[in-house]
């Protein structure tokens, strides 16, 4: 992906227990690039964000989200310390903003995607009208989602989410 597509100015990226974020980072300043790797996590299972934000090890009593991939209670320590120094921010997104993301990879790209694999695409939509105008990508990193949910989720209304 960083290779691929020239002066990519940021990458979402779902945060489990930060193997993916990890990567990224150390892709992208192994090939020396400026590319923002934003991380995104559950409103409901948010321990990386707020590790990232005091600044230490922040475990949570409970993570309940549907997207599990995302439900992480306890960072790791070398996990934390890669994406507070390598990420730009680490951003939040609610189940409902998932589901949408959900709905939209079925829709337009007729893609299955797990909650975890649509939170990425969930916080582009979030922050659209700070990426206008550049070169962003995000990581659909899954579809191992049960098909009753999947089926729920997709039954739902697919007007655009009130911010």
């Amino acid at each position: 992906l960083l290779e691929a597509i020239e002066e990519l100015d940021t990458v979402y990226v779902p945060i489990g227990m930060g193997s993916g974020i990890c990567g990224l980072i150390q892709a992208r300043d192994l090939l020396g690039l400026n590319t923002d790797i934003v991380g995104v996590v559950s409103e409901h299972a948010d321990a990386f964000a707020q590790s990232v934000e005091q600044g230490r090890v922040v475990c949570t009593d409970t993570a309940h989200t549907f997207a599990d991939g995302l439900a992480c209670r306890q960072p790791l320590p070398e996990a934390l310390e890669i994406i507070a120094k390598g990420a730009a921010r680490v951003i939040r997104v609610s189940d409902r903003e998932i589901s949408h993301a959900i709905r939209l990879y079925h829709e337009t790209t007729h893609n299955t995607a797990e909650g975890a694999g649509a939170a990425a695409l969930a916080g582009l939509i979030k922050e659209q009208s700070q990426q206008q105008g550049r070169r962003v990508a995000v990581i659909l990193s899954g579809a191992n989602i049960d098909r009753r949910l999947y089926a729920s989720i997709l039954d739902e209304d697919m007007s655009p989410l009130s911010a």
